[in-house]
């Protein structure tokens, strides 16, 4: 916030060299922003300034922040900020997340994406920010087939060895002190890295996890010309040579694995049985698609058979699984374990349940789990009060109406899954841990009609399966 700051001062300097130019841009700016006035109004929001709009509450852009915001402005679940020359529209009830998320899902189901994330998802050649159409459809046809399947999730061995070595340390560590939060973080990482790659000696692991942070910083990076397009000038030349920099990273990490790939396969077709005897993993899935003469927008939606991927779109997947896969379940896994000691009598019923289905003579299998009714109940209590992805991004595809309010074309949509999973109208006693809830006739599940419930990203999230198993 600090530096959004001394970044506004400077820019708006007397003594900025650059100052005619930039009074030029934002009275351009005041002309597009305020034009002539609408019948219908945006939905209510503070007063902001003239051109720059709400920008002086950025850090308020957060679940807490706007769950605040749109308790103090709001009203039915809806509260308006303008950052610059970008409209945002905050979401904290589960009427009006049903219609977003359903009732008018065509309008408002494609992904903001700012000028870091479309150059380094290869123009959203991935699923998680493709904009909502025919190359999303054909992205989730092949996660939903191949990648994200119940089959897959049910096979990964790499699951149950990661588990299992995180278990031994565990008991090694028994009487000392342990860092949970690192010791799941490292489990989720190992898995995803395994799944996608098939690499047992975990070779390069370190090198990827650097790279996506620094993908992580760029994403979320300030950048002016994200608010004024037309002021990109200003300080893109050193932020676009971060960008390329971060992007030839992964191309060389991802390039070399893909290669290791294709030569595998060829091996595997000339019948070489030290080839054939690995697991397939993420990218061999995914290779199965790909074609060196396919462009984005190839395809047949009528057919699964012509589905064809570039190593931009494998590329832009793998890093939407590393992503998704591990900060967030690790996030869910620690949270539930937070919980859970906080609350010694829902403790014990979970290690009772655990104790009755499994014993204590075997580790848990995946066949237990449609048993271990209680330790779900946790799991969902979890995510209610501790959703991963706390606010879920969309943007509108056209100029729209929502709740009787104007929503303009290109506006951002944060639907607040924290503010929503402890609407007091929805849940008794919100802000208490208590799984048994979720026991009760009629409860929330992951489902398309439970809005008052929804700890996973939109868009019939395909992850969803895996991070819950």
């Amino acid at each position: 916030m600090n530096n959004l700051m001394d970044s506004l001062q400077t820019l708006l300097s007397p003594q900025s060299p650059p100052i005619f130019f930039l009074v030029s841009a934002l009275l351009v700016s005041f002309v597009f922003m305020f034009g002539l006035p609408r019948n219908i109004p945006y939905p209510p929001g503070p007063k902001g300034y003239p051109i720059i709009g709400n920008m002086m509450m950025m850090d308020q852009l957060t679940h807490r922040g706007l769950a605040h915001l749109s308790r103090q402005y709001g009203h039915a679940g809806l509260l308006h900020l303008t950052m610059g020359k970008l409209h945002i529209v905050a979401v904290s009830t589960p009427e009006m997340a049903r219609e977003v998320l359903l009732t008018q899902d065509s309008i408002y189901s494609n992904r903001p994406a700012n000028d870091a994330i479309v150059y380094l998802t290869y123009d959203r050649a991935d699923m998680a920010f493709a904009n909502y159409g025919p190359f999303w459809r054909q992205m989730r046809k092949i996660c939903v087939m191949k990648v994200f399947s119940r089959k897959r999730a049910e096979s990964w061995a790499s699951v149950r060895e990661e588990v299992g070595s995180t278990v031994r340390t565990v008991m090694k560590s028994l009487g000392s002190p342990l860092n949970v939060g690192e010791l799941v973080f490292a489990l989720t990482r190992n898995i995803t890295y395994r799944a996608a790659f098939g690499s047992f000696s975990r070779d390069g692991q370190e090198e990827l996890v650097k790279i996506l942070q620094e993908f992580s910083k760029l994403f979320g990076a300030f950048n002016i010309a994200d608010f004024f397009p037309w002021m990109g000038w200003i300080h893109g030349g050193e932020f676009q040579k971060r960008l390329v920099k971060a992007r030839a990273s992964l191309d060389g990490f991802i390039d070399h694995i893909i290669d290791e790939h294709l030569v595998t396969r060829e091996r595997r077709k000339a019948g070489d049985d030290a080839a054939a005897k690995y697991d397939d993993d993420m990218v061999d899935e995914l290779m199965a698609f790909y074609s060196e003469n396919v462009f984005k927008g190839d395809y047949n939606e009528s057919s699964s058979s012509s589905i064809q991927l570039t190593k931009d779109n494998i590329k832009a997947i793998i890093m939407d699984v590393m992503f998704g896969g591990t900060e967030t379940v690790a996030s869910a896994i620690e949270w539930a374990m937070a919980e859970l000691m906080n609350s010694p009598a829902d403790l014990k019923k979970v290690q009772q349940e655990l104790s009755d289905v499994v014993g204590l003579e075997r580790v848990v299998h995946e066949s237990d789990l449609e048993k271990l009714s209680y330790l779900k109940c946790a799991i969902k209590e979890t995510l209610r009060l501790h959703p991963p992805i706390p606010l879920l991004l969309h943007e509108t595809a056209v100029d729209s109406v929502l709740g009787g309010y104007r929503v303009p074309r290109k506006s951002r949509i944060m639907i607040n899954a924290w503010a929503i999973g402890r609407d007091p109208s929805s849940w008794k006693d919100p802000d208490v841990f208590k799984p048994s809830r979720f026991l009760d006739e009629g409860a929330p599940d992951f489902k398309r009609s439970n809005f008052e419930f929804i700890p996973f990203a939109a868009r019939e999230c395909n992850s969803g399966y895996m991070g819950w198993s």
